[in-house]
């Protein structure tokens, strides 16, 4: 895929101001704060300051949409995991993460982790609330350039003691040297060629009741971010 075009179109908080939906999957990028996620989306659509990147991390609470060739819309969501962040700002950023990810629009969601870290509770708690909402999701390792191959190697069995995938399950990405863009693009053009079905939700009063019980739980473990 080439991506010609990349232009900001909004920002929302509430359901009722997303843009209008394409019929299409928009593709979401999450992680914690300084994960690497502005510089990710600068990467792929090759616009150094598309995405911006809060001068105070975790004090971005806003969901921005950005149209890419005209078709389809890539989401960057605000970051989690940064301490300094009020309880009632920590609240707020989960609403409205709560309100994306409960949405009826069709989404992909790719969690941004560093290859340096070993996940933390808040990257745990992100992909057990993907699951419970039956969000498609994929893993991008990023800051490839900071870890050696040998490094690479480490990272990724000390990664395993808490997730478990295959390497042709995730993605892998540099910043600095563009290593991985292509990659991710490749995987974003196969999304949009398959047929786009509007997703179904079928809302039961016990999901609810659990899905709840599930935000409270993250909510009290993340901290706020980017």
């Amino acid at each position: 895929m080439i991506i010609k075009q990349a232009d900001f179109v909004k920002s929302a908080v509430y359901e009722k101001d997303y843009p209008e939906h394409l019929q299409k999957l928009e593709f979401a990028f999450v992680g914690r704060s300084n994960v690497g996620k502005s510089s990710l989306i600068n990467s792929i659509t090759t616009r150094r300051k598309l995405a911006k990147t809060s001068k105070t991390p975790g004090r971005t609470q806003l969901i921005n949409y950005f149209l890419i060739n005209h078709e389809f819309y890539i989401v960057d969501l605000p970051g989690y995991g940064f301490a300094k962040v009020p309880k009632a700002m920590k609240k707020e950023w989960g609403d409205t993460m709560n309100r994306y990810l409960a949405s009826h629009r069709g989404k992909f969601v790719f969690v941004l982790l560093d290859i340096r870290r070993i996940p933390s509770e808040e990257d745990m708690d992100m992909l057990k609330w993907l699951d419970h909402y039956n969000v498609p999701f994929k893993i991008i390792f990023t800051k490839m350039d900071k870890v050696s191959a040998n490094e690479k190697f480490k990272c990724m069995k000390d990664i395993r003691k808490k997730i478990e995938f295959r390497n042709d399950d995730v993605l892998f990405h540099s910043s600095l040297t563009n290593n991985g863009k292509e990659d991710v693009l490749t995987f974003i053009e196969n999304m949009l060629l398959q047929n786009y079905v509007e997703p179904v939700f079928p809302v039961e009063e016990e999901q609810i009741l659990e899905k709840d019980e599930e935000k409270n739980k993250f909510l009290e473990a993340n901290e706020g971010g980017e």
